[in-house]
C-alpha cells in the first residue's frame, strides 16, 4: 500500500496534477462542552475519507475502541466506497468514557484516512486529545478549553447545515421570549389590540388579532435583523446609538400620549385627509391605516425596548463581523426574532376569544392599558434619569392607580388598590435598604491603556464587566445574580473592573471592539495576564448559571491562597 502511494505521489509530480496539501485537505479539530468530547474534521469538497477506517479510541490508560459504542455521521455510497464528505461532527459522551476507565486522566485518538476525487489517497492520519493537552499526531498543539457561548454558536453558524442553524436560532429565539427583554412588548401589542377592537365597537376575531400580532412581529423582526446585520458589518452598537437622551425622552412621550389615549382624552387615528385618500382606494381603509400603524409601532419597539445583546445574538453579530456573510446571519437573526414573538402571536391569536365585549369592561381594559404605557414610559426614563427619580414617579404611578379604584372601582378593584399601597411603600423601604447595603469595591476603567495595564500587572484574577445604565440586563446581573451569596464569595477572588460604555463615545467603542463585543452586559474574566475564553459571559446569567460557567468549586480551591 505504501509503495502504490509513493509511486502515485512520483507520477503526479511528474505531470503537475494540482493535489492538496493534507493541512489544506483535512482540517481537524478538538472541543469539548458540558456532555461531551467533539471531534470536528472540515474536508475540502474534493476530498472524502472512508468509512471503514474512522476510528474512536481511547488509548491511554488502557486501549479500548469505541467506534461501535458512539453514533458516527451518515455515510454515503462513493465508487462502491462507503464514505464521508464534508464536514464530520463525532461526539463521545463523557459519561461513555468514564463508564470505561473511572475517573482516571486519559487519551483519545481520532483515526482517520482519505482520498482526494482527483484521484490521490492520503496516509493515515489521526488527532489526539488528552485531559489536558490536545495533540494532532505527535506534536503538541493548544491546551483544551471549553468554548464559552458566545464561540460555540459562532461555530455552529460555521460548520452547520443551514436548516440546523435556522432551526436552532428559532429555538434560540423562543428562549428569548421568556426573559424580561421582551416583557415590554407585550403589553404594546396589547395595547393595540384594545385599540383596534374600540375602533370595529369591540368587535375583533381571533384572525384579526393574529394578523395584527403577525404584522407587528414581522416589523420587529426586520427591524432586529438590519440593525443586527449592520452592527455585525460595522461594529457599530445600534442599540447604544438609540440610547441618547433625546431619543429616549421621545419614545417616552410616545407611551404618555398612548397612554391619554387609552385613557378616553383623544383618539390617535390617521389625519383624516389620509383617511380619505385610502377610501378611494379601498374599503379597507381603516384596517390599512391601522396595519401601517401596526407595523411602525413594530419596527421602533425593536429598536427601542427589544432584547438585550444575549449569546445567540452575539454568536450571529460575531459571524457577520467575521466573514462578511450577512445573508445567512440575517437570516437567522430573523428567525430568531420570530421565535421572540411566538408569545406576541399567541396574544394576537387569544384576542378575539378572550377580548371583553363593548361596553364598562372595555373601558377598564382601555384604562388599565393606559397605566401599563406610563409605566412602560418611566422604565425607558430610568435609563437616563437617577434610579431615585424612577422610584417615586413609579410609587406615584402606582398610588394614583389606588386612589382611583378607591374612588370608582367596585370591592375587588378597592382591594386591588390595598394590595398597591402596601407594595408600593415595601418598594420604597427595600430601595432604602438596597442602598445601605456593602457593595463590591470596582476599579473604573475608560481606556485601553488602562486596562491593559491592570490586566498585566494584576496579582489577582479579573472580572471585567462591561455595563451600561440603559443596559436592563446589566442591572438584573446586579440586583439579582451579584447579591447572591455564592456569587459574592466568588467575586471576592476577583479584582472588580467595570467599564461603563452609557456614553459609546470612542473609548468605549474601542474597548468593546477589543473584545469583539456588541454591547453590555458581557463579563471578561483574565488570570495570569491571560483571557479566560471559555469564561466569557454575554447577557444575562441567573445565579445558578453563573456558578456553573465558572465551576465553583474549582475556583475556590485555585483561588484560594
Amino acid at each position: 500500500m505504501k509503495q502504490l502511494l509513493l509511486i502515485t505521489i512520483f507520477i503526479i509530480s511528474l505531470f503537475g496534477t494540482d493535489f492538496l496539501e493534507p493541512k489544506d485537505a483535512f482540517k481537524p479539530s478538538v472541543s469539548q462542552n458540558k456532555n461531551n468530547i467533539v471531534f470536528t474534521l472540515n474536508l475540502d469538497k474534493s476530498i472524502y475519507v472512508y468509512d471503514e477506517f474512522l476510528d474512536i479510541s481511547i488509548i491511554k490508560p488502557k486501549k479500548i475502541n469505541l467506534t461501535k459504542k458512539i453514533v458516527l455521521p451518515k455515510a454515503i455510497k462513493y465508487h462502491d466506497f462507503i464514505v464521508h464528505f464534508g464536514t464530520l461532527h463525532v461526539e463521545i459522551p463523557k459519561s461513555l468514557i468514564k463508564k470505561e476507565i473511572g475517573s482516571s486522566p486519559y487519551t483519545l485518538q481520532f483515526s482517520y484516512q482519505g482520498c482526494s476525487k482527483k484521484g490521490l489517497c492520503y496516509s493515515p492520519m489521526n488527532i489526539k486529545y488528552k485531559s489536558e493537552v490536545v495533540q494532532n499526531n505527535t506534536k503538541i498543539v493548544s491546551k483544551t478549553k471549553s468554548l464559552n457561548e458566545t464561540d460555540t454558536i459562532t461555530n455552529t453558524l460555521k460548520n452547520g447545515n443551514i436548516f440546523f442553524i435556522l432551526a436552532t436560532f428559532f429555538g434560540f429565539g423562543l428562549l428569548l421570549a421568556l426573559t424580561p427583554c421582551i416583557f415590554p412588548m407585550i403589553p404594546i401589542l396589547s395595547s393595540i389590540i384594545v385599540q383596534q377592537s374600540n375602533q370595529n365597537n369591540g368587535k375583533i376575531s381571533a384572525l384579526q388579532g393574529l394578523l395584527l400580532s403577525l404584522v407587528y412581529v414581522l416589523s420587529m423582526s426586520i427591524a432586529y435583523t438590519i440593525a443586527g446585520v449592520l452592527a455585525g458589518l460595522f461594529g457599530a452598537n445600534i442599540q447604544a446609538m438609540l440610547q441618547n437622551p433625546y431619543v429616549i425622552i421621545s419614545f417616552s412621550l410616545i407611551f404618555v400620549a398612548l397612554a391619554f389615549s387609552m385613557f378616553g382624552y383623544y383618539e390617535i387615528s390617521l389625519p383624516s385627509s389620509w383617511q380619505s385618500a385610502l377610501n378611494k382606494k379601498s374599503d379597507n381603509s381603516s384596517k390599512q391605516g391601522g396595519l401601517v400603524g401596526v407595523a411602525i409601532m413594530g419596527f421602533l419597539s425593536a429598536l427601542i425596548v427589544g432584547p438585550c445583546v444575549a449569546p445567540p445574538l452575539a454568536g450571529a453579530l460575531v459571524y457577520i463581523g467575521q466573514t462578511g456573510d450577512a445573508l445567512l446571519g440575517g437570516l437567522a437573526l430573523f428567525v430568531m426574532s420570530l421565535g421572540m414573538g411566538v408569545p406576541l402571536l399567541i396574544i394576537g391569536l387569544g384576542a378575539g376569544k378572550f377580548m371583553p365585549k363593548p361596553g364598562g369592561w372595555m373601558n377598564t381594559v382601555s384604562k388599565i392599558f393606559g397605566v401599563v404605557m406610563l409605566f412602560i414610559a418611566i422604565w425607558m426614563l430610568d435609563r437616563i434619569v437617577p434610579f431615585v427619580v424612577t422610584m417615586w414617579l413609579s410609587v406615584i404611578l402606582a398610588m394614583g392607580s389606588a386612589f382611583y379604584l378607591i374612588k370608582y372601582g367596585n370591592k375587588f378593584a378597592k382591594v386591588v388598590a390595598v394590595v398597591l399601597m402596601i407594595s408600593s411603600s415595601l418598594f420604597v423601604m427595600q430601595s432604602a435598604k438596597q442602598k445601605k447595603e456593602t457593595k463590591h469595591h470596582y476599579i473604573y476603567v475608560k481606556t485601553i491603556k488602562d486596562l491593559d495595564h491592570i490586566i498585566q500587572t494584576s496579582k489577582k484574577p479579573i472580572m471585567v464587566d462591561f455595563w451600561a445604565s440603559w443596559c436592563v440586563s446589566c442591572k438584573e446581573l446586579d440586583n439579582i445574580t451579584f447579591k447572591d451569596p455564592k456569587v459574592q464569595e466568588v467575586l471576592k477572588n476577583y479584582l472588580l473592573i467595570k467599564i461603563d460604555v452609557t456614553k459609546n463615545n470612542t473609548d468605549d467603542k474601542a474597548l468593546m471592539q477589543k473584545f469583539n463585543l456588541f454591547g453590555p452586559p458581557a463579563l471578561i474574566f483574565f488570570k495570569d495576564g491571560k483571557e479566560l475564553k471559555e469564561k466569557r459571559i454575554i447577557g444575562y446569567k441567573s445565579p445558578e448559571e453563573f456558578l456553573r460557567l465558572q465551576d465553583y468549586t474549582k475556583i475556590k480551591i485555585n483561588f484560594k491562597e
